[in-house]
This record gives structure tokens, sequence and C-alpha cells, in this order.
């Protein structure tokens, strides 16, 4: 599982199947600062996340796959929650 920070969404007219009617989201991943790392990944929404919001990335492709009920297809990244508050020592809360 990683953090990330939804940064966008992406637009795909040409795609595999499995993402038919299915929002992706660009999301930049969260160091353990809370800091945005510049690492950018595509993930299928599940939850309903938008722009902005402290997101939980599920980033294994088999898991992936279950979430959204498929056996078989390209797909790896999955937002599976969306953060309320993150605290490791209380300073920093999304």
């Amino acid at each position: 599982m990683k953090l990330a920070r939804v940064v966008g969404t992406v637009v795909s007219t040409i795609q595999a199947e499995i993402l038919d009617d299915r929002k992706l989201l660009l999301c930049d991943t969260l160091d353990a600062a809370g800091q945005p790392d510049g690492n950018y990944l595509i993930a299928v929404d599940v939850v309903g996340a938008g722009a902005g919001e402290t997101v939980l990335l599920l980033d294994e492709g088999t898991s992936a796959r279950q979430i959204v009920d498929r056996v078989t297809g390209p797909l790896r990244t999955v937002v599976v929650g969306i953060v309320d508050e993150l605290s490791d020592d209380g300073t920093w809360t999304s």
C-alpha cells in the first residue's frame, strides 16, 4: 500500500476493456513526511476520490484486479481509500 495525493484525472478514449467506465486518477505518491515525492502513478478509482485528496493506493496487480472483480487484465494500481487523517508523531494531517 502507498499514500498519494490525487493531482488530476487521465482521459483515455481507447483502452483495455478492464478500464471501461472506470475513472483514472493521476496520483503523486507521498514520502514519510506526507510530502509529494514526484513519483506518479495512474490508478483506477473505486471509492470516488477527487483532485487534492490524500488516498490509499493498492499497487499490486493481482490484488488490484480482485478489487474490480477481474481475474486478468492490465490493471496494477487501485485507489482503495480516502485518507481523513494521518499521524506518525502528531504533526501531519491531510
